[in-house]
């Protein structure tokens, strides 16, 4: 019975982030959520008080992170791209860090690896709006 299981799985459908547009050989995120004012002001406060965020295009948590952001407030974020083929690469700068997972957050020093809610981020960096 086991024997007939496992390969059922593979004909299982994968998570549909598998096959979302950000790995179409872009070589960055592709951000669709519509921005809210508050993630728009939070992310200027992360970029005004020092807050990277450590990522890889090809990276379903990074975009799942992105996304919680939207599309206009993800472009105030300090975002360093980790891969190698990443559009504006900073992979020496990732090794010198130590980044060992993505997304991974540095604030005020300390690497933060996972996604983060905007709650999750506010109350780490002193955000209130």
């Amino acid at each position: 019975m086991k024997r007939l299981l496992i390969p059922l799985l593979f004909l299982l459908p994968l998570p549909s982030v598998i096959n979302s547009s950000h790995l179409s050989n872009q070589r960055e995120l592709t951000v669709t959520s519509e921005s809210t004012g508050e993630s728009i002001e939070l992310a200027k406060f992360l970029k005004d008080n020092g807050v990277v965020k450590y990522s890889a295009y090809w990276c379903p948590n990074c975009l799942n992170q992105s996304e919680l952001f939207g599309k206009q407030a993800y472009r105030e974020l300090n975002v360093v791209e980790c891969a190698r083929d990443g559009i504006n690469s900073q992979t020496q700068l990732c090794i010198d860090k130590k980044i060992k997972g993505f997304p991974t957050w540095e604030i005020n020093g300390k690497l933060i690896l996972g996604v983060l809610s905007l709650k999750e981020l506010s109350k780490l960096t002193g955000f209130k709006n």
